[in-house]
């Protein structure tokens, strides 16, 4: 399995670059999850502070302890770390019966049974129409913050609001993943991209570049 890339290490915490198509965390038919393959690679245990869904790349916390995991699940909790991701989506946002550049989407979200509250915040960046075969198609770029972190929340949402992320195989336009395809783009289009964590001083903020097939579906719209 191919190392998992470190961006930032101190005494409590390391921040990764986790690549998509990795587990984070291990369980019935999940082999080489990502909390066991890093502990391997780093020769100690790793503790997960959040979680990435499967096909989600990008940054994530990850800590050398479980004390220090117990103190930023906490700052997690307190919204003190703040996590920005990037989506390439079908179509462009609507809510409220509006196309919409920028806003909140606050759809619940269902889980166990219950239903949850959850807010994404989004503001779209860039969209084209291109043609998918013999089908005119608006692909939009969003930049997305989360002011609650559900399973799937971000993939759950922008379904929701007419604006399925390319590649989601779950709650996407299954149709139009099949004929994109054909352009190479085979992963889901979504990415942990920016991450500002407190600091003694000042916040400390990481930002990454898209992954490459990412990159490859933003250069459409250009």
């Amino acid at each position: 399995m191919k190392k998992t890339q470190i961006v930032y290490e101190n005494q409590e915490i390391l921040v990764i670059n986790k690549e998509a198509g990795i587990s984070v965390q291990g369980g019935e038919k999940i082999a080489h999850p990502l909390d066991e393959e890093l502990s391997k690679q780093l020769g100690y245990k790793v503790f997960l502070v959040h979680r990435l869904d499967k096909e989600t790349s990008g940054l994530m916390i990850v800590a050398k302890s479980s004390e220090s995991a117990s103190k930023w699940i906490s700052l997690i909790s307190s919204k003190k770390i703040k996590k920005e991701y990037t989506a390439i989506c079908f179509f462009e946002p609507v809510i409220d019966g509006k196309k919409s550049f920028e806003g909140k989407i606050t759809d619940s979200i269902e889980k166990s049974g219950k239903t949850l509250t959850a807010q994404t915040y989004f503001k779209l960046f860039a969209s084209k129409e291109i043609f998918l075969d013999d089908e005119s198609v608006k692909i939009s770029a969003l930049h997305l913050t989360l002011g609650s972190g559900r399973m799937h929340q971000i993939r759950i949402h922008l379904a929701k609001a007419g604006c399925p992320i390319v590649q989601d195989d779950k709650h996407g336009n299954f149709k139009l993943n099949k004929k994109v395809r054909a352009l190479g783009i085979k992963k889901l289009c979504l990415a942990s991209t920016k991450l500002t964590i407190p600091n003694e001083k000042e916040n400390l903020v990481f930002e990454i570049e898209l992954p490459e097939h990412m990159k490859t579906a933003l250069a459409l719209l250009t």
